[in-house]
């Protein structure tokens, strides 16, 4: 199985996740539980890492399960939720398994975000839903300096998909393990063509420009 980039620093990540990061770690809660909603049922997380948002989907009335790719993460998620070491582009599940699935904050840590949101539409049941809760493509990003928040400096790499350990924070997530652009229409294309719905679509930041693009999008039933 293919090594993970979150491997070398599992434990770095997991108190920068929780500690430093820690508002907009209850930025990200608040948006996930606005478009996911009240279970009951089993909720997928995709790309659990570190097992952050188990607790919340748990508030939620979800009885979460996680997979993720990196050992080192997992480490930590074991404690927090039921977990299986596995790629998102080829989930361990029969079709419709699952009423709900969450993937938040790893689109960017994937070189085939679109393979993942078929695969999570294959596994949902029918009526169910996929909250995608991610940085947002248009402002975050190598193409985006944020240095400033009141005024986001956009270039030319927008246009970039290949992945990039540029980036204007030096001591942050994407400095250490790159990160893979999605940019918005290629991000929405993929919901469709996975056969899923949008039902809502959000837009958040702490300040006049969002750093947080968020959906729900719902399996049609028969």
């Amino acid at each position: 199985m293919t090594t993970a980039a979150y491997d070398a620093i599992a434990d770095w990540y997991e108190d920068y996740v929780t500690n430093s990061a820690g508002d907009y770690s209850r930025r990200v809660r608040d948006v996930l539980a606005g478009l996911l909603g009240t279970g009951p049922g089993r909720c997928l997380d995709l790309c659990c890492g570190t097992g952050a948002h188990a607790a919340e989907l748990r508030r939620l009335g979800w009885d979460p399960v996680g997979i993720d790719l990196s050992a080192g993460q997992l480490r930590h998620a074991r404690g927090r939720l039921p977990v299986a070491r596995a790629d998102a582009t080829a989930l361990p599940l029969p079709d419709a398994a699952v009423p709900a699935a969450v993937c938040v904050l790893a689109h960017t840590d994937m070189p085939d975000y679109p393979a993942t949101i078929a695969e999570a539409a294959r596994v949902l049941t029918p009526g169910g839903r996929l909250v995608h809760v991610g940085v947002h493509p248009c402002f975050c990003g190598a193409f985006a300096d944020r240095s400033d928040p009141e005024r986001i400096v956009i270039d030319g790499g927008y246009a970039e998909r290949a992945r990039t350990f540029r980036s204007w924070n030096s001591t942050g997530v994407r400095a250490r393990v790159g990160a893979w652009h999605v940019p918005l229409g290629e991000l929405l294309t993929a919901v469709a063509r996975a056969g899923l719905v949008l039902t809502r679509i959000e837009e958040s930041g702490s300040g006049p420009v969002p750093d947080i693009l968020a959906f729900q999008a719902t399996k049609p039933t028969p």
